[in-house]
């Protein structure tokens, strides 16, 4: 009866580790991406800004519509670039938090 007992409060242990480990790596991970967000938003606010100048400061009206375009064209890209990366980031993200609970299949078949 006391196998069983410590048995299971081996179990439960190493559940509560397994469990930890995986909001630490989830934890960990947005924190990555709020960074990552946070330095998206600083250089979208600045190049912005400047594309507002450069606008605002064109002497003609062709040298302003190329600006912008300049700026629409060079934001999409950007966007679409950081738009991957936290695409990558959340699949790491998700990989490191199941990576705890990886072995519970082949243990629970024993």
């Amino acid at each position: 009866m006391m196998g069983g007992f410590e048995e299971l409060q081996k179990i439960q242990k190493d559940n509560s580790e397994m469990v930890m480990e995986s909001i630490g790596a989830l934890s960990k991970g947005i924190q990555a991406v709020s960074n990552e967000l946070s330095e998206y938003q600083k250089k979208s606010w600045k190049e912005s800004s400047d594309a507002m100048s450069a606008v605002m400061g064109a002497g003609t009206l062709d040298k302003a519509f190329e600006a912008q375009n300049s700026y629409a064209k060079s934001s999409y890209e950007n966007f679409v670039t950081e738009m991957t990366k936290l695409g990558e980031m959340y699949s790491e993200m998700a990989k490191d938090a199941y990576k705890p609970f990886s072995n519970i299949m082949p243990e629970a078949k024993k």
